[in-house]
């Protein structure tokens, strides 16, 4: 799997320095500077503390069967003075394209395991947030955007099962849904909309 994540502090040094304290028991394999500048920090085969408790498509310790890269942004933790999530520069996200691309390519990681942290931690985890160009990384090769909505609309559940989420905490599951693939409106709620994006995911899903 490939797991991406934003650092949520102050600076790319916090989070750096917090990285590579043996204290702080957390580490990812890569971390991307605003720049575009990559940071390698764990070797790719050995394992890295980055998912925590999670579950992707039935899989538990994720951080066993995982490549996770950390990508320098406040998010919800750090947002900007009007309040707004802070923005991945292109740069950034060019060299977060780049690197993903290469990982999947080394460990033939299927395009329905890349994930964000808030979809295989759905109760505990909102990174790498609304915010972060998910459509852009699809456009690129890198993880799926489905570009026709299904005609119909099935029952919520059954279709974030069906793409790989633990849907113990539906409302948790369905805010992380809507936080990766409808952003204009993380709430939680099982509307028409995106209980017909969650089909169309679906459905897209299942044909890889």
């Amino acid at each position: 799997m490939l797991v991406l994540h934003y650092t949520g502090m102050k600076s790319g040094q916090d989070a750096l320095d917090r990285m590579c304290d043996a204290d702080a028991a957390v580490s990812a394999h890569y971390m991307v500077w605003e720049n575009g500048d990559v940071v390698c920090l764990v070797d790719e085969e050995k394992r890295a503390w980055h998912a925590g408790v999670s579950s992707w498509q039935g899989d538990q310790d994720l951080n066993s069967r995982s490549v996770g890269i950390e990508i320098v942004n406040g998010g919800h933790d750090w947002p900007m003075e009007d309040g707004k999530l802070p923005p991945y520069p292109a740069g950034q996200i060019a060299s977060v394209i780049e690197l993903g691309k290469a990982i999947v390519e080394r460990w033939q990681i299927p395009q329905v395991r890349i994930v964000g942290h808030s979809d295989i931690a759905p109760a505990r985890k909102i990174d790498p947030g609304e915010h972060f160009p998910w459509a852009k990384l699809a456009q690129s090769g890198l993880g799926l955007w489905p570009l026709v909505l299904a005609e119909k609309e099935g029952p919520l559940e059954k279709s974030l099962a069906q793409i790989g989420y633990e849907i113990k905490d539906i409302s948790a599951a369905t805010s992380a849904f809507q936080r990766r693939w409808r952003p204009a409106r993380v709430d939680g709620e099982s509307d028409s909309e995106t209980r017909q994006i969650a089909q169309s995911v679906a459905d897209l899903y299942a044909s890889f």
